[in-house]
């Protein structure tokens, strides 16, 4: 069974987004381990003077590293993600390095009709910036728009074509996720090639 680790990408306290990791969590759990990693509660990224890295982002960088895959969910705000979650990734991409070459999975719910196309293309182009380096994996937009109205009073996704696209697609990460296991051959030098941007930035 693959353990992932789910980041929640705001700091709202009655996120839906949170909800449907929670769900996620329940709904396939007979299938893998998801834990479910909440970005808030890390200091505002100003590259700091001492170069050091916030405990918390070290402690969330170690999990990512355990794990065998991530899942970002992420809401809309003005076409682009959550301050909260950038701010997160800055951090996970100074100095330590967890999303690399990392099986990356993106979902997001929101109160619009369109879901969160443009914060997953958004999260996309951060993703695959040499900082963080990871492997997104492709064609696999996951929607929930009308949030208000998607989930039962357990908190369970109420549309069967919603959870069938759910289905399909997480059975698509875990193969996804095996094939990137092989995929080791560039591991080396990728890492090698983000330490000399940590360098650079250091320097």
């Amino acid at each position: 069974m693959n353990k992932y680790i789910a980041l929640v990408g705001t700091n709202t306290k009655q996120s839906t987004n949170r909800q449907l990791l929670q769900f996620m969590k329940r709904h396939f759990d007979q299938k893998a381990a998801i834990e479910i990693i909440e970005v808030s509660g890390l200091p505002m990224f100003n590259k700091p003077a001492n170069r050091e890295v916030p405990q918390r982002a070290k402690d969330i960088a170690k999990k990512i590293d355990a794990s065998d895959g991530v899942i970002i969910a992420t809401p809309e705000y003005d076409h682009a993600v959550p301050a909260v979650l950038m701010n997160a990734l800055e951090w996970l991409s100074y100095g330590i390095h967890p999303f690399l070459d990392k099986p990356v999975m993106i979902i997001g719910a929101s109160f619009g009709a369109l879901g969160t196309s443009r914060a997953q293309a958004h999260l996309r182009q951060m993703l695959d910036s040499p900082e963080l380096g990871a492997r997104i994996m492709p064609s696999s937009e996951y929607l929930v728009g009308n949030v208000l109205s998607a989930f039962d009073d357990q908190g369970n996704l109420t549309d069967k074509e919603k959870i069938d696209q759910l289905d399909a697609l997480f059975t698509d990460f875990e193969k996804f996720v095996k094939i990137s296991k092989e995929l080791w051959h560039t591991t080396d030098v990728n890492r090698v090639a983000i330490k000399k941007l940590d360098h650079e930035d250091f320097g």
